[in-house]
């Protein structure tokens, strides 16, 4: 009996889902190391509805139940589930817990010209002193305003706020609880406190009864409700992660060091340091860093820049699909093209051609404008990994620490060019992975609720030893020429 006992493993389901696809993958200890399997992918995208951009929750929460139903087919019954997702985002719902309105996403223009709204109540300096959020129009905060100007019927009739991952949780369970680090995102959450901002949301007069109490990562949510379990064949714990995906990209960072900057690369590229306390100084705020709450109430002290979705929806234009290593010869190529754009910059944010995009940004700029895909892509790498050199500074400045190693996690880290043109533009040493440094995060909470490590410093160190990490190869590309 005890030999058989000892083959048993306890499995969790990290169901992570990003702006363009979403993964099911499955985590286990096994002799010493984390191992994973991803078990079921579905894409994700925004929807025009009447105008708008918007998520299809139904798609997404039937291609959720679908892929919990994997782990009964492959007969691995996950000890529990957490599910992450992109932040910001929100779903009103009414008091039968019914959906008001579409979840809107984070691209769609309501929130044009809300800040000046929002700042004739409370001025940019105070708002940051109170939240430490890095000002983007496509905060939390600026849909909610827009909500109350022009639609406040939706409003009237709310009495659930649940950002996407929530809601999803809420389905499955019939529990609803609000999650801190996703809530950090909303720019409604006080730095100092850690709750809901109260005095701030009665400034802006939204409806203090929808905001629930915040829980951590690693607290329950609740067992899979009947008709979910009879849909996937078992019961399940569900768990709260990290729900915001670069709350769990970050715990699976594979250091200890105090001396290491991250960067999650994806869609986004979410770079910065931990941090035991917040800074929301002015001159935190000048240089527009952010403070987003992570676990244990660790904050990720960091900057939001545009990332690879610059990338991807580049290569869509393509009217060749060309491989990421044909991608990568055209880039080098053209890197005698010197123009630089701001990749922080909204009008990158969803624009309806991307191409067009950065040459308007050259020729807004007094600069050159790419024409080849050649210009075009070095044009958009050279521009990301300058302004990732730009933020180490920045960080440097700000914290009046030296930083040695860049640690590259997510899907973008697979990205060699770029990893490159990092350590050219930084002058730092560069470590990429892992991968699935977000579900490696996700599960890692679940494993820490569950004792199987004892904090997350012993967690990052198994995932050290865990999953590939490769020093970038200075020799690989040549830039100086």
């Amino acid at each position: 009996m005890e030999r058989i006992q000892k083959r048993v493993k306890n499995y969790y389901l990290a169901i992570d889902i990003g702006a363009s696809s979403g993964r099911h993958i499955l985590g286990w200890m096994e002799n010493g190391k984390m191992r994973i399997e991803e078990i079921y992918r579905f894409e994700n995208h925004l929807d025009n509805k009447n105008g708008e951009l918007c998520w299809d929750m139904e798609r997404l929460f039937k291609e959720v139940v679908t892929g919990i139903g994997k782990c009964s087919e492959l007969n691995r019954i996950p000890k529990s589930i957490g599910i992450d997702t992109w932040g910001v985002d929100f779903v009103l719902l009414d008091g039968a817990g019914e959906m008001l309105g579409e979840a809107v996403g984070y691209r769609d223009d309501r929130t044009k010209g809300m800040d000046k709204k929002v700042y004739e109540i409370i001025n940019e300096k105070d708002l940051y002193s109170r939240n430490g959020i890095q000002k983007m129009l496509l905060n939390t905060i600026y849909h909610l305003y827009s909500l109350k100007l022009n639609k406040p019927e939706l409003l009237e009739k709310a009495e659930h706020f649940l950002m996407i991952p929530e809601y999803l949780n809420y389905r499955l369970t019939g529990v609803m609880k609000n999650e801190y680090t996703n809530a950090t995102t909303t720019q409604l959450v006080n730095a100092e406190n850690r709750d809901w901002d109260w005095e701030l949301l009665d400034m802006l007069g939204l409806p203090r009864k929808v905001f629930g109490r915040l829980y951590m990562p690693k607290d329950s949510v609740g067992l899979l409700k009947e008709e979910i379990e009879r849909q996937v064949g078992f019961t399940s714990e569900v768990v709260l992660p990290a729900t915001h995906d670069t709350g769990s990209a970050v715990m699976a960072v594979p250091t200890n060091d105090d001396d290491a900057i991250y960067i999650s690369s994806g869609t986004w590229s979410l770079m910065g340091i931990e941090r035991l306390i917040p800074d929301c100084t002015e001159k935190s705020r000048i240089h527009n860093f952010t403070n987003e709450g992570g676990y244990h109430y660790r904050y990720r002290y960091l900057k939001n820049i545009m990332g690879l979705w610059m990338m991807q929806s580049i290569r869509k234009e393509f009217s060749h699909k060309y491989t990421f290593d044909e991608l990568f010869t055209l880039a080098y190529i053209g890197r005698y093209f010197s123009s630089v754009v701001d990749v922080t910059d909204i009008c990158f944010l969803a624009p309806n051609s991307m191409r067009q995009a950065v040459q308007e940004h050259c020729r807004g700029t007094n600069q050159p404008e790419p024409q080849t895909e050649c210009e075009l892509l070095f044009c958009v790498y050279n521009s990301l990994a300058k302004c990732y050199g730009d933020v180490v500074k920045e960080i440097e400045a700000v914290t009046g620490n030296d930083y040695k190693n860049i640690y590259v996690v997510g899907g973008g880290c697979q990205d060699r060019f770029l990893n490159r043109l990092t350590a050219f533009h930084t002058q730092k040493n560069i470590y990429a992975g892992p991968v699935e440094a977000t579900a490696i995060g996700n599960i890692t909470a679940q494993m820490l609720k569950t004792k199987e490590f004892d904090d997350l410093v012993q967690a990052r160190g198994t995932i050290t030893k865990s999953f590939a990490v490769k020093k970038v190869n200075d020799d690989e590309f040549c830039f100086e020429d």
